[in-house]
């Protein structure tokens, strides 16, 4: 079916074309129309902060909404008259905005405690009408940016809180370099601008459609504000990465003699089923996150594997019909020096190198082996969290509010413990409340608690309770864990009141803990799926034994680069990340999901090359070797791009952007290069024949998927038998492809 698709497109390829084009156009035109917001809920189903936030929303809804801290400087102290009276405008001014239920100022009795000892800084607590997560950019920043505007020579304003966070998130905005050294790349690898082109064309046409079709998914499923971006990281470098294994397999069977329509649907039934196979992969580890049970990561997983189906379908579509238009002409505007004889395999230096581990396959797989555990060590010290308004870009207003409430009161007014109470009613309520805070106020590293507030109906009341550590801090999970075991259930005993602890710290440390106790199901599951499509596609027990293993491998060892990179370290400081920083466990999970697809796709160029090697030989080592050497070039230059993308993504100033850069970035090289260049060839060379092994009993129960294919033939095109035709003599620009 593929070939017969692949046959269609190359003939018809003006339509094709006008198809993709109709499909971008009237993707964004709907996106314009009936596109949804980024949306995310974090809070862990079950979990006590969920229950805190479901007793406001439900009992206390002008409470039940997020909080921002809208935060003043000045250098003169609010002593002065005049800058006490510019900051009260200003919160006057706050008050009036739309979604703001209340401001407390500091201004007012009992707000002396919002004013810092040196007298310089003070801050409004604001109260919102509904959750960050419920905010859109845009409204966002029409409620920030006038308090922002508001500042002057007399009084510096800033903001705080996550609203304030999302009016400021940061654009990626580095998609463009990616691309750019993505295009370098694949100019140095196939020596022609022209075939430089096609793989970047196909990959934004894909790529763009699945960005506007994103916009609809919102409307389906809560997708966080960090996941188009990173669909884009991920479906640009795979798009990439197939439509460059097909182009070279067109090439290749140009320079054989055949005729471009021939090469091109022979392409397609052979690398092209490879990419579909390989894209698949990605899809099923990323939907495998679902296993996980968070609504926000569920999102994520459906955008991402969008971007990879709409960039896999084009690679099968699009592409045909592009090489119908260039032919032979693909050749054309070449570049000196560059792409020369890259169908002479046995003259390449991967033909040298794969005869060098076939020499050495003890050394090369020991010094492998040693080489990623290297790497993976640092991994057992990655501290799991989420990062706080102290790792945001300094340019950021959260950045700079954070400093000031740092500076002025304790790095824990930034996060405060949102505490509901429930059982008793009116006065007995609030006064059983303020009884239980002062309690709390007396609890190691709690630096202030503040007076109970207490619903219109009298059933429920609210504390805040600030820590004297960031939110971020391990010292802050710790008070959590107190305040829940020890500190509040002493200070209810025999009230008959229910106290549940929420807020930003506690809903994190859930967050963390309620995913940990699903990974194993979400880790298993991933690799089920991947040992068992592995087993039908090569026919081997061993082949995708090791794959499973060698990819956990490669998993370690990037998360232990990772590790070093969010440690404060040379490598913090080189990537933007000078201060110890928590990684989110929703990170390492999406970095897994991605990684383990992309592995697979490796995994797939080599081995169905060695796999047809075998099967063409029936010598295993001479397998082994010359399938290397056949796939290195594709495999590494495919990785290059990758890595380059990820790597883009790096250079931008959003902390999980560049997390997720070099964790993605880091998994791809350590996988295209120790892992596939030397732990798989060194190992099927020690193992020999056994690599193959395969009950036949269970050879009959698995079904058979052929990933390589076969080349197109006359009858696949409808056509009588034709000989091959002698290649075409190089053009001349020298090039000798």
């Amino acid at each position: 079916m593929l070939v017969r698709l692949a046959d269609w497109c190359y003939r018809r390829r003006r339509l094709v074309v006008l198809a993709w084009i109709a499909a971008l156009v009237g993707g964004f035109a709907l996106a314009n129309t009936f596109g949804g917001e980024l949306k995310q809920d974090y809070l862990q189903p079950g979990s006590e902060s969920r229950a805190a936030a479901d007793t406001l929303e439900n009992n206390f809804p002008q409470r039940a909404g997020d909080t921002i801290q809208v935060v003043v400087h000045s250098e003169d102290g609010f002593a002065s008259p005049q800058a006490q009276a510019r900051a009260e405008a200003i919160f006057t001014d706050v008050a009036d905005s739309d979604h703001v239920v209340g401001v407390a100022s500091p201004f007012v009795d009992g707000g002396a405690q919002q004013i810092s000892q040196d007298g310089t800084t003070a801050y409004a607590e604001v109260a919102l009408d509904q959750r960050d997560s419920d905010f859109t950019p845009d409204q966002a920043k029409a409620l920030v940016e006038p308090i922002l505007e508001a500042g002057d020579d007399t009084v510096q304003v800033e903001v705080g809180g996550p609203v304030a966070a999302l009016s400021q998130t940061a654009p990626f905005g580095t998609e463009g370099i990616g691309l750019l050294a993505a295009a370098v790349i694949l100019l140095f690898t196939f020596g022609s601008a022209v075939a430089m082109g096609l793989p970047l064309v196909t990959a934004v046409f894909g790529l763009g459609t699945a960005i506007a079709l994103g916009e609809l998914l919102r409307r389906v499923v809560d997708v966080p504000d960090w996941a188009p971006p990173t669909a884009a990281m991920v479906g640009l470098g795979v798009g990439i990465d197939y439509a460059l294994l097909i182009v070279t397999r067109f090439r290749s069977n140009l320079a054989e003699g055949h005729e471009p329509r021939r090469a091109t649907v022979g392409a397609i039934a052979t690398a092209g089923r490879a990419a579909v196979f390989a894209g698949l992969v990605v899809i099923v580890s990323m939907l495998g996150i679902l296993l996980v049970g968070l609504s926000s990561l569920n999102g994520f997983a459906f955008t991402v594997s969008l971007a990879v189906l709409l960039v896999m379908t084009a690679s099968v579509t699009l592409l045909p019909a592009l090489l119908g238009f260039t032919g032979r002409n693909i050749e054309r505007l070449h570049v000196p020096f560059f792409g020369k004889n890259p169908h002479a395999y046995n003259t390449s230096r991967w033909y040298r190198w794969s005869r060098f581990v076939q020499r050495r396959p003890w050394a090369a797989a020991v010094g492998g082996l040693a080489v990623l555990l290297t790497l993976a060590a640092p991994f057992l010290g990655l501290r799991l969290g989420f990062p706080d308004a102290q790792n945001d870009p300094p340019s950021f207003t959260t950045s700079r509010a954070y400093a000031l409430l740092a500076d002025g009161f304790g790095p824990g007014f930034s996060g405060p413990l949102v505490l509901t109470v429930q059982g008793a009613s009116g006065g007995e309520l609030l006064t059983a409340t303020d009884a239980v805070g002062d309690q709390l106020a007396e609890v190691d590293g709690v630096a202030r608690v503040s007076p109970a507030v207490v619903n219109d109906d009298g059933d429920t009341a609210v504390l805040s309770v600030v820590a004297t550590t960031s939110p971020q801090d391990e010292a802050t999970s710790d008070l959590v864990d107190v305040l829940r075991d020890t500190a509040v259930p002493d200070a209810v005993a025999g009230t008959g009141l229910t106290v549940d602890v929420g807020g930003m710290a506690a809903a994190n440390l859930d967050i963390t803990r309620g995913v940990a106790d699903r990974l194993l199901l979400f880790f298993g599951g991933v690799l089920l799926v991947s040992f068992l499509l592995l087993m039908m596609v090569f026919r081997s027990v061993v082949v995708p034994l090791k794959a499973v293993l060698m990819n956990l491998l490669a998993s370690a060892a990037a998360f232990g680069v990772l590790t070093v990179a969010v440690s404060g370290g040379w490598l913090g400081e080189l990537v933007g990340i000078p201060g110890a920083t928590p990684v989110p466990i929703l990170l390492p999970i999406g970095i897994f999901a991605i990684l383990f697809g992309l592995s697979m796709d490796y995994e797939v160029f080599l081995l169905s090359r060695i796999k047809e090697e075998y099967d063409r030989t029936g010598d295993n080592a001479l397998a082994v070797a010359d399938g290397l050497a056949k796939s290195a070039r594709v495999i590494t230059a495919g990785a290059a791009v990758m890595v380059t993308v990820f790597l883009s993504f790096a250079l931008g100033v959003d902390v999980y952007g560049k997390m997720f850069g070099i964790g993605l970035a880091a998994a791809v090289l350590i996988d295209a290069t120790i892992v596939r260049m030397v732990l798989v060839p060194a190992t099927m060379e020690l193992l020999g024949d056994r690599n193959w092994w395969l009950p036949g009993w269970l050879d009959r129960l698995l079904p058979t998927i052929d990933v390589d294919g076969h080349d197109a033939t006359d009858s696949d095109l409808g056509l009588p038998d034709t000989p091959v035709s002698e290649p075409p003599a190089p053009v001349a620009t020298g090039s000798s492809t």
